[in-house]
C-alpha cells in the first residue's frame, strides 16, 4: 500500500478518486465534485473593476485569480470570455490566462449575458459537465444573468461572491437575494477550493497551500509561524 494514501483507506468501504486522490467513502456528498465542473470566470474587465464598491478591487482580482490557478492545478475546465473587450469596459485582466493558461476564451459580439452568446453555451456544453462555478463582474449583472439562465436548463450553479463585484453594497445584497430565490448557490473562493482540495494528504499540497495565501493573505503568518515553530524543535533536539 502506498504510504502516501494509507490514511485514506477504510478496508470495506468503496473508495472514490478525485483527480487522482483515493478519498474514503462517508462525507463530502453535499460538496463540489470536481469531476462534474466547469469555473466560468466572465467579464474581469478592467473597466468594470473601476466601478466596483463592495470589495478592493485587489482582493476581487487575487480571488479570481486564484481560483483560475486552482483550475490549471487540477486540470479543471476553464472558460473566459468578455462582451466587448476592445469598448469602454476594457480588457480581461491578464492574470487569469497567465497563470492558466488551459483557460478556453470564447468572444462575444457584445452580448450583456454571456448564455445569449450560442457558441459560448455551445462551449460550456462541449465540458460535459453540469455543475457551474461562475465568477464575474458584475455579479448583478454577468454574473447573475448566465447564472439563472443555467440554472433554469438543469445545470447546479454556484456563483463565487467574493470574485465577483458590484457597483454598491445594495446591489451585492439584493443580487445575493435573487441567487437564494433562484437556487443559485453563493459561494467564496476559499470555500470553492476547500470543497474540492479535501485533504492535505496529496502531492499537490504544497501548491494549495500557496493558493490559500492568495484568498487568505493572513494564513501565509499561520505557515510562517509554524514552520518557524518547527525549525526551533528540531535545533533544540540537536
Amino acid at each position: 500500500m502506498n504510504r502516501q494514501n494509507e490514511q485514506l483507506f477504510i478496508p470495506d468501504g468503496k473508495n472514490t478518486i478525485h483527480d487522482g486522490i483515493e478519498h474514503a467513502p462517508g462525507g463530502g456528498k453535499a460538496l463540489i465534485d470536481p469531476t462534474d465542473t466547469v469555473l466560468l470566470l466572465l467579464d474581469h474587465q478592467s473597466g468594470l473593476f473601476q466601478n466596483v464598491k463592495d470589495i478592493s478591487v485587489a482582493d476581487l482580482r487575487a480571488n479570481a485569480t486564484a481560483l483560475a490557478k486552482f483550475a490549471a492545478l487540477i486540470n479543471l475546465p476553464l472558460i473566459i470570455t468578455a462582451s466587448e473587450p476592445d469598448g469602454p469596459n476594457g480588457p480581461l485582466m491578464p492574470e487569469i490566462q497567465q497563470v492558466a493558461p488551459h483557460a478556453v476564451y470564447v468572444p462575444r459580439k457584445g452580448e450583456v449575458n454571456a448564455w445569449d452568446n450560442a457558441l459560448f453555451v455551445k462551449t460550456v456544453r462541449a465540458t460535459g459537465k453540469k455543475t457551474l462555478i461562475i465568477a464575474g463582474v458584475w455579479t448583478s449583472v454577468c454574473v447573475m444573468f448566465p447564472a439563472l439562465d443555467a440554472k433554469a436548463e438543469g445545470f447546479k450553479v454556484y456563483a463565487v461572491i467574493d470574485a465577483s463585484g458590484d457597483p454598491s453594497e445594495m446591489a451585492s445584497r439584493t443580487t445575493l437575494a435573487r441567487f437564494t430565490q433562484a437556487g443559485v448557490i453563493p459561494i467564496s473562493a476559499n470555500a470553492v477550493i476547500c470543497e474540492m482540495h479535501r485533504t492535505w494528504n496529496r502531492p499537490d499540497a504544497a501548491q494549495l497551500a500557496e493558493l490559500y495565501f492568495m484568498v487568505s493573505p493572513n494564513y501565509r503568518a499561520v505557515m510562517e509561524s509554524y514552520n518557524k515553530a518547527q525549525e526551533v524543535a528540531r535545533q533544540q533536539k540537536k
